[in-house]
């Protein structure tokens, strides 16, 4: 049985990563800016490539933005295994993003997709969590909280490698992603004192068997 498995890094955007600026001139050009991200990961697993597991953990911090348009996916497809000879693939994307100011025009998109293509037996599984966490005043996540989600990614990468079943996978990863909320709701784990942030989480998680 043939093996190919990937894992993602945790990349950062730090203030302009991203961001398109929407007009020009004086100092409210920052707070007039557009936040721009796109996160994907897709798997495809057949009978050339019996397992296919990645994983993107993503933080983008803004800043002051006007708006802002979030793209996460997670796309994982297993084609033409048999019970005998089964698939696995395995798309897992979590997508964090910070922004601060008031009445910031958001859109935000989420998915995940998990396909079985006469795929008998085969466990297929995609997995895709937005977080968008929300500041009046610009705050920076301290490196104690970089250091916390740092260790979480490293546990979604060992999560995505083993073979539990799809049901559990997406308990274990549950459990994950609500750690992560928990750092990203802590005052303490901003770079100044903040009122508790607000984070709205986004969750999409498709698998086979097991809806």
């Amino acid at each position: 049985m043939h093996a190919y498995i990937s894992r993602h890094f945790l990349r950062v955007g730090l203030l302009a990563a991203g961001v398109a600026t929407a007009v020009t001139g004086g100092p409210a050009q920052a707070a007039e800016a557009v936040a721009v991200t796109h996160d994907a990961v897709r798997t495809v697993a057949d009978h050339r490539h019996h397992t296919d597991v990645r994983d993107s953990f993503t933080l983008r911090q803004f800043g002051h933005v006007a708006g802002a348009r979030l793209d996460n996916r997670a796309v994982a497809r297993s084609a033409r295994c048999t019970a005998d000879d089964a698939c696995r693939s395995v798309a897992l994307s979590f997508q964090i993003v910070t922004l601060a100011g008031d009445h910031v025009r958001l859109t935000a998109v989420n998915d995940g997709q998990a396909l079985n293509d006469h795929c008998t037996g085969c466990q297929t599984l995609a997995a895709a969590y937005q977080f968008v966490v929300s500041t009046h005043e610009e705050r920076r996540l301290s490196s104690a909280a970089r250091a916390e989600l740092d260790g979480i990614h490293r546990r979604l990468d060992d999560l995505g490698r083993s073979r539990l079943p799809a049901a559990e996978l997406k308990r274990r990863t549950d459990a994950l992603a609500a750690e992560v909320t928990s750092v990203l709701s802590a005052p303490a784990s901003f770079d100044r004192p903040t009122p508790r942030p607000a984070v709205t989480v986004h969750r999409h998680l498709d698998g086979w068997p097991g809806h």
